[in-house]
């Protein structure tokens, strides 16, 4: 019944989120698979290591930082088969795994901080969601930064665990969302990560492969829907632009929601004072956008949203129907 858990968690979590009083009460798998990962790279991660050695310890480490929740989610899973009301409550703590709620209204927050604060309450609103240097962002910058996070947080914290989720029940949901955070956290192109990250670097992207392109399809489907909105130039985009992108994944919802919205996204951007030399999804679309635009992007995800709780409810009713 693992898909049923994903279409009740998507239900659920799109009504509920993640309540803040609970964050401060217990913090959040994120918070707890943060430290598990921090330990291991403090304890197995050593620069005075050859770098072969510092990589096979990279997949030691990821062994641990997917088996270990894969492992609770099963137990937690199993003995929920035996408590009344489990299904319901296994659901609910499937929502832990999803950020439908927060990710609108985080990037709700840098429109409203755009249209009331102007540029300097723009840039502290993106810096919230976006790991680019604020600073050199113009306002079109900071419009751009919020919908190309808007497109592959839809893909990688919703389409992504509930996919997983809905594959291997609470294994399949906190494995992957183990293995997400240790690619945010480790798997970067840094004298410290580049050996010891490299595992979950590439785990990263293979388990991603499936998200990215039913996120990008649910985005061009949105279009067709929402006022306004380009379906045509999304597909075109998408097929055209998104392999070009630097990640094997996150092209693929950037130009779509590039295509549907007439934007140009990604390109040359600023991290940590390093200048990351990328394509334009959505290339020959305008680079000017303003609040508007992050506005009518959070329509298409919104429609596109519902369309992925949708296919996940019509999943569960043939699979039981079956």
């Amino acid at each position: 019944m693992s898909i049923l858990i994903a279409f009740l968690s998507l239900a659920a979590e799109f009504v509920l989120g993640y309540p803040d009083w609970l964050f401060r009460a217990i913090g959040h798998p994120v918070t707890w698979f943060g430290r598990l990962i921090s330990f291991l790279d403090g304890r197995l991660n050593r620069a005075t290591d050859p770098d072969a050695l510092r990589r096979k310890r990279g997949v030691l480490a990821l062994l641990v930082i997917v088996l270990v929740p894969a492992a609770i989610g099963l137990g937690v899973q199993i003995l929920l088969w035996f408590v009344p009301m489990g299904l319901i409550i296994a659901a609910l703590l499937a929502t832990s795994l999803l950020s439908q709620k927060s990710l609108y209204e985080h990037v709700e927050a840098v429109a409203d901080a755009l249209d009331t604060g102007g540029l300097a309450l723009g840039r502290i609103a993106v810096s919230r969601i976006v790991g680019r240097d604020p600073e050199s962002l113009d306002r079109a910058g900071v419009s751009r930064a919020a919908i190309e996070s808007l497109a592959e947080n839809f893909s990688d914290g919703i389409v992504a665990p509930a996919f997983w989720t809905g594959v291997g029940g609470l294994a399949g949901g906190a494995a992957y969302k183990a293995a997400n955070t240790a690619d945010s956290m480790i798997g970067h192109r840094t004298p410290r990560h580049e050996a010891f990250g490299w595992a979950a670097a590439r785990f990263d992207d293979w388990i991603n492969l499936p998200a990215s392109r039913l996120t990008a399809l649910l985005i061009v489907l949105a279009a067709f829907l929402v006022r306004g909105a380009d379906a045509k130039n999304a597909w075109h985009a998408v097929w055209r632009d998104a392999k070009k992108h630097r990640s094997p994944n996150a092209g693929w919802p950037e130009a779509a929601m590039a295509g549907a919205l007439g934007l140009a996204l990604a390109g040359p951007r600023s991290y940590g004072g390093v200048l990351v030399d990328d394509v334009f999804m959505g290339e020959g679309g305008r680079r000017e956008a303003d609040s508007i635009d992050i506005r009518q992007a959070l329509k298409l995800y919104r429609v596109a949203d519902y369309l992925l709780i949708a296919l996940f409810g019509l999943v569960s009713a043939i699979v039981i129907v079956a």
